[in-house]
């Protein structure tokens, strides 16, 4: 029995010598392969990050068409716009017209006049011009001096407007032109 109980325990350790072997050749097998799984990871990556770069390239080049194709398209627009304008102008300069072919010039000639000025001046506002206040003192950035003089009023106080200056929604379009005191007279 004894006998029989070394063998089983001599059995037991090369069976679990065995196992260990085993144990150690699986955990290599597993390494191996776990590197492998990696290394294959690194090339489907590799290669998503190539198709991404493509991606990218294909999508700068359809900006770059698109910007075009804005940039053409928004010239068009102004064409349109600019057309568009004369064609809301036409009538004004009629109107003109007419009132300057009239012959009687009296009263009713300067009505007519009036008349065609407030159309005129209707259809600037809406578009978002607005006329330049020219009182009080100079502002460099809204008025342009063309005639300084002497009088009893403070320097650089405005005395006369000599042409209108306007805004375009706000951003200058024309400097006032006027006429600025230098200051009080000697």
């Amino acid at each position: 029995m004894n006998k029989q109980k070394g063998e089983s325990t001599s059995q037991n350790k090369n069976k679990k010598q065995e196992k260990d072997k085993n144990t150690e050749t699986n955990k290599e097998t597993n390494r191996e392969d776990r590197i492998k799984g990696l290394e294959e990871e690194i090339k489907r990556k590799d290669q998503e990050i190539s198709e991404l770069i493509e991606q990218i390239k294909r999508i700068q080049a359809e900006f770059d068409n698109y910007r075009k194709r804005v940039e053409k398209q928004k010239a068009e627009l102004e064409a349109t716009v600019l057309k568009d304008f004369v064609k809301d102008i036409l009538p004004i300069v009629d109107s003109f017209e007419i009132a300057l072919k009239d012959e009687k010039q009296g009263k009713e000639f300067r009505k007519g006049v009036e008349l065609i000025f407030a159309q005129l001046h209707s259809y600037l506002k809406k578009l978002g011009v607005e006329q330049i206040e020219a009182k009080g003192k100079f502002n460099p950035n809204l008025h342009e001096v063309l005639i300084m003089e002497e009088s009893d009023k403070p320097e650089n106080e405005i005395l006369e407007e000599l042409q209108k200056g306007y805004t375009l929604k706000g951003k200058l379009l024309r400097t006032s032109k006027v006429k600025v005191s230098k200051g009080k007279k000697r």
